[in-house]
């Protein structure tokens, strides 16, 4: 782990020139008596680190200096810089080693071409935290010493015991055999086996985590796109209730985010859209489409026109009597 933070120490301050040690420490995530400590083993090392006294003082490294690290080509870099600000790094806990890795890619290209790798990863934005209508983004937030006893045991093939709270009910223990971590729309899930038994977990429901000696059972090799696929089917076919819905093309982006799936989707004549998609349950699917008002017609099933037809009766009436005038 210090050889880690030596070498990124040293490509902060290839890249940004002269830092303090509090400005150092705050990258890093150490104390500023660690910089010092770590300032003090390069320059034993032979790195070229010097200590600029004063008030704007802090340490930089002699101009020319140069770590050596090749072969990425400009468009590679590009890719990775991009790819590094998806959310993927937070959810399972790797946002530090993020942080470190890109530092690595930057300074591993031509020293010409290094302003212009990063200026163009400036004009890549993916996953914002709000979107075009202010709403922010949920994101799952674990202790990293959790996230790291999980991702250690799915990597290393051993036994987990986690004390995980399913939807409603208090947190209990369990031991399980990890398969793999997958992250969907900013939610992140454990995949795992318990007794033998399917298990498909949130990451942010998971209070405690504790790797076992003992080796999980599971195969060597894994396709977790595939075992994902089955997982979905699964849970779509359990306790949910499939909607027949036209909804309008403005509005259609607004009923995705509210339904559990899509089955189907197609055109008809008149512009709007024909849709079959999942709910939870009833009350889940009339809450979804009421958000939409006219924009949005439930065809099937029969019981979803029904209940909400009866809650528009219900607040027609409400404000049919608060609208007639007084016969007074």
């Amino acid at each position: 782990m210090r050889a880690d933070r030596l070498v990124s120490l040293v490509l902060l301050l290839r890249q940004r020139g002269q830092l303090t040690a509090d400005a150092l420490a705050k990258e890093l995530e150490v104390s500023p008596r660690t910089v010092l400590r770590d300032i003090e083993a390069l320059s034993a090392a032979g790195v070229p680190v010097y200590a600029e006294r004063g008030r704007h003082g802090g340490y930089a490294l002699l101009p020319g200096f140069r770590t050596e690290l090749t072969g990425l080509n400009n468009d590679e870099a590009l890719a990775l810089l991009t790819a590094g600000s998806r959310p993927g790094e937070q959810i399972f806990g790797l946002g530090t080693a993020l942080a470190s890795a890109m530092r690595k890619i930057v300074d591993a290209l031509p020293e010409g071409h290094q302003v212009a790798a990063t200026n163009a990863a400036q004009r890549f934005l993916v996953n914002p935290e709000t979107d075009l209508l202010s709403r922010r983004l949920s994101q799952e937030e674990l202790p990293d010493a959790t996230l790291m006893v999980v991702r250690r045991a799915v990597l290393a093939g051993r036994k987990l015991r986690i004390h995980y709270a399913s939807r409603g009910q208090p947190p209990q223990w369990h031991t399980v055999d990890p398969i793999g971590l997958v992250t969907v729309r900013d939610k992140g899930y454990l995949l795992a086996t318990e007794s033998g038994t399917d298990r498909t977990m949130r990451i942010s429901r998971i209070h405690a985590a504790e790797e076992l000696v003992e080796p999980a059972q599971r195969p060597d090799q894994v396709n977790l796109e595939h075992i994902w696929a089955q997982r979905c089917a699964e849970f779509l076919s359990e306790g949910h209730i499939s909607v027949q819905v036209r909804v309008s093309p403005a509005r259609r982006d607004d009923l995705l985010d509210m339904a559990e799936a899509v089955r189907g989707e197609e055109a008809e004549p008149d512009g709007w859209l024909r849709l079959e998609v999942t709910f939870q349950d009833l009350w889940h699917a009339e809450w979804a489409l009421w958000q939409l008002c006219t924009n949005a017609e439930a065809l099937a099933p029969p019981e979803l026109r029904a209940s909400l037809h009866a809650r528009a009766d219900a607040v027609a009436d409400r404000y049919r009597a608060t609208a007639e005038p007084d016969p007074n």
